[in-house]
């Protein structure tokens, strides 16, 4: 570990930086922009939840000052909001909404929902997450 990172700091932004990669592999694979967006939202969320209950610590490391997470991060913040504009169109989220509202909630239930890690698996807590935000944003056709 010496030879390959000089400080601790430079291990810690590895592994930052590997965690957001991650990140964005996991958003990737639920094909947000493919799938109908019920699935696309569930798939997203159990897929992230994965990802941040086993790469917690380096997830919560990850700052927008490495110009690579911070751009990893605006690409799959891109993909989000376009998953919320097609869910609102789609019925599945409320006309009335703003979105932008509605994506913070969402990424704070993430956020929540990966600290519970001791009594319930990702796609567990990814259903919790689903619903919970559906039964406050959407429009009850996709409960």
């Amino acid at each position: 570990m010496h030879r390959r990172f000089t400080t601790r700091e430079a291990l810690v932004d590895a592994q930052a930086l590997w965690a957001t990669q991650r990140f964005a592999s996991a958003v990737d694979a639920a094909h947000p922009d493919a799938v109908p967006p019920l699935v696309a939202l569930y798939q997203t969320t159990a897929n992230v939840l994965g990802v941040k209950i086993g790469w917690g610590f380096a997830m919560s490391q990850a700052s927008s000052a490495n110009a690579e997470v911070a751009r990893v991060h605006a690409e799959v913040h891109e993909t989000c909001v376009r998953l919320f504009r097609r869910a609102q169109e789609a019925g599945v989220l409320r006309a009335d909404l703003d979105l932008d509202w509605t994506r913070r909630v969402y990424y704070a239930l993430i956020r929540e929902a990966a600290q519970d890690t001791d009594t319930k698996s990702a796609d567990a807590l990814a259903t919790i997450v689903v619903d919970t935000l559906l039964r406050g944003a959407g429009t009850g056709s996709a409960l």
